[in-house]
């Protein structure tokens, strides 16, 4: 691909393309355990003008683009699976506008997700949104997968925030989608089409996102329990007495054995699930919140309850729930981080079938997630040397997602579909909404260019 190299050097600077093979192979897997795949170059543009003529000349000579950030995705979403080049947005990174006004902020794609709220919290603001990966992913890539967090259950997940953006399409157009207006049913939500969408529609340039006041007060809590039974019971009576928590996680005791030995941040080893609780809003009625899930955790059984004391101590328990991956990463050369989500009132029921999957298949597994909201995280520990091992892991995912499927549940909550489920969504799909998919894939992108072969298999041009 020697013309491919020399007329993308004519669109951004040496420095910005990369050919060499050992350049190359960061940008050939993401977060994803086990999906590795060879990237032919890759377009690091350092304004919007750039992308843009790298995706017209694409459209012009049929070469597909994948799109990345960070690269921490968890479903393959920005790993090259065609030949073409990866357009890699992280240069993109200016917060443009902090508009308290409006309470909104707009950034291009390639700012980290952590500096948004940094750059709202002078002005009293707050960006809730708080995926695992917020102090390394950008928020060009939280919009492409409408990545979740532990603050979804009262805050909702990004695509609550998203206002508006800006968008190259497989022309190589820009469209605006989207407003400041808190009001605005003007046409199709063209804007929610493109959140979740994983680089398969166009190619996001800047979001326009929403803020909220930021809160006053907040309260940890750290609940363990002899059962997951109890610990669901604790879960569903706090919603049941309409408290809303800002965080309400849960961990297995294989995940708080591994935690513990990572982070030794006093976790108590012994009990089946730990569940931590965070109340956030106005100081009285996060005194009163705290109270009330306090005692609802002592009359459901809980063997322990600690209550921060002050902030250093409330970010400690925290690092309970938020190493998790990193904890059980360390155990196996190979680490499968699973997302199913099931109705609230299925939880205990998805968390014993994971357990009596890993014994079916002879694995080691975890699991921990966000309770609050019915998203769980089966995590394997395996080998992906191993062949037989990770055919024992294929059967034993098939078998999670069919569960989840009949609980009324989704096969993912917030990683995406990507590579890793794509196989799958047909199973959630019925075969009118699996088909409306396709066709809006095929609408927007006839040529099939932006990220092919996720979600769905490749198909030949429209035009073909």
């Amino acid at each position: 691909m020697s013309h491919t190299f020399d007329a993308l050097s004519q669109i951004v600077d040496p420095c910005d393309l990369l050919t060499e093979p050992e350049d190359l192979i960061p940008y050939g897997f993401d977060g994803t355990a086990a999906l590795k795949h060879k990237a032919t170059c890759v377009v690091t543009p350092r304004n919007v003008e750039q992308v843009q003529a790298v995706v017209r000349w694409a459209r012009d000579e049929g070469v597909p683009i994948v799109s990345r950030g960070s690269g921490t995705g968890l479903s393959g979403g920005s790993v090259p699976v065609d030949s073409g080049i990866v357009l890699c947005l992280v240069h993109l990174d200016q917060i443009l506008e902090v508009d308290p006004a409006n309470l909104t902020i707009l950034c291009e794609a390639g700012v980290i997700t952590r500096e948004i709220d940094e750059a709202a919290a002078p002005l009293g603001l707050f960006y809730p949104p708080d995926p695992g990966s917020m102090k390394i992913s950008t928020i060009g890539g939280n919009v492409a997968n409408n990545s979740g967090g532990l603050r979804g259950l009262k805050y909702g997940v990004t695509r609550d925030y998203v206002m508006g953006m800006e968008v190259i399409l497989p022309d190589g157009e820009i469209a605006w989608l989207g407003s400041k207006c808190v009001k605005d049913v003007a046409g199709y939500s063209l804007k929610d089409l493109f959140v979740g969408s994983e680089g398969t529609l166009g190619l996001i340039t800047k979001v326009l996102l929403k803020l909220v006041p930021r809160p006053r007060a907040r309260q940890t809590l750290l609940a363990s329990f002899d059962s997951m039974e109890a610990a669901a019971r604790t879960v569903s009576e706090i919603i049941k007495r309409q408290i809303i928590p800002c965080t309400l996680e849960f961990l297995d005791r294989k995940t708080c054995q591994c935690v513990e030995d990572f982070a030794q941040v006093g976790l108590p080893t012994e009990a089946a699930a730990v569940v931590l609780m965070e109340t956030d809003g106005v100081p009285s009625v996060v005194e009163d919140e705290a109270d009330a899930m306090e005692a609802i955790a002592s009359e459901n059984g809980a063997i322990s309850v600690e209550r921060a004391e002050d902030d250093a101590h409330a970010a400690r328990l925290a690092t309970a729930r938020r190493t998790a991956f990193s904890a059980l990463a360390r155990i196996r050369p190979t680490t499968i981080l699973e997302d199913v989500t099931v109705p609230r009132s299925r939880l205990v029921e998805i968390v014993s079938f994971v357990e009596e999957v890993a014994k079916k298949y002879d694995l080691e597994m975890a699991t921990f997630g966000h309770f609050g909201d019915g998203n769980v995280h089966p995590t394997i520990l395996t080998d992906e040397t191993d062949q037989a091992e990770m055919e024992r892991v294929e059967h034993a995912l098939s078998d999670i997602f069919d569960k989840t499927i009949e609980l009324g549940g989704t096969i993912t909550g917030e990683h995406g579909v990507g590579l890793a489920k794509k196989p799958f969504l047909p199973r959630q799909f019925d075969t009118a909404s699996y088909r409306l998919l396709s066709l809006v894939k095929k609408s927007i992108d006839p040529e099939g260019l932006l990220n092919p072969g996720k979600i769905f298999d490749r198909e030949e041009p429209a035009s073909a």
